[in-house]
């Protein structure tokens, strides 16, 4: 986080994910991003432990509390067992610290219902890469890209383009990257964008356990997917 702040404060927001099961922790970290520059805190619903709404209402509101960072919410039910519901956005959005969400479910439905029982000002990313072009053009902010780390200016210019309401161009733009959104999770995220970073000679080899190596079977069809984005690996 250091090297992030060192590299990128001013230049881009540093949105740092602090999230845990234990709410303790969880302000513990935000804390410390705090302390170390960072512009907000990306806070997931509670994972494995299945929280009702209303629990989740409490939790942010907590979190909201004892924190100094405004707090992007994060919806990834795949991951956690955890859906947090539109409406229940809908409540949280009166805390003027809860600023938006990262809306992972892929459920491009949800955007204008977020959009009209949160208001136009409530931050609406996509957590999803393949339908983030349809998430924007419906009216969403941007995405918290798995993508973006192999093609970042291609991303951005897409993403642009859908969030001004330009269907032509951002599909245009987008039509490279279909196939990378979707191989880079050939396995579990972050396993193919480890290895995909890799390749391209920006990172050492290596992923911290349980998570392993990029399977062998995987590399070529993600290969493919790498080229056909326009990353040179020749």
């Amino acid at each position: 986080l250091r090297v992030t702040v060192e590299e990128c404060k001013g230049k881009v927001p540093i949105i740092v994910g602090v999230g845990t099961i234990n709410p303790r922790s969880t302000i513990a970290m935000a804390e410390q991003a705090a302390r170390l520059g960072a512009d907000a805190s990306l806070v997931v619903t509670p994972y494995y432990v299945k929280p009702t709404q209303a629990g989740l209402v409490e939790y942010f509101t907590h979190i909201a509390a004892e924190t100094e960072l405004p707090i992007v919410l994060y919806n990834v039910p795949g991951r956690t067992a955890c859906d947090l519901l539109p409406e229940t956005c809908a409540k949280l959005v009166a805390n003027p610290k809860i600023v938006g969400i990262k809306e992972a479910t892929g459920d491009v439905s949800r955007v204008p219902e977020l959009r009209k029982l949160c208001g136009p000002d409530f931050l609406l990313y996509s957590g999803d890469d393949g339908t983030s072009m349809d998430f924007c053009l419906a009216g969403g902010d941007g995405s918290i890209s798995v993508t973006a780390n192999c093609v970042p200016k291609e991303m951005h210019e897409m993403l642009l383009a859908a969030a001004k309401g330009d269907d032509a161009t951002a599909n245009n733009l987008n039509g490279p990257l279909d196939l990378l959104h979707d191989r880079l999770f050939l396995q579990s995220n972050p396993i193919p964008p480890k290895w995909a970073l890799n390749r391209m000679g920006l990172i050492d080899e290596g992923i911290r356990l349980p998570l392993t190596w990029l399977e062998q079977q995987y590399v070529a069809p993600l290969e493919e997917a790498m080229r056909a984005a326009g990353i040179d690996i020749n």
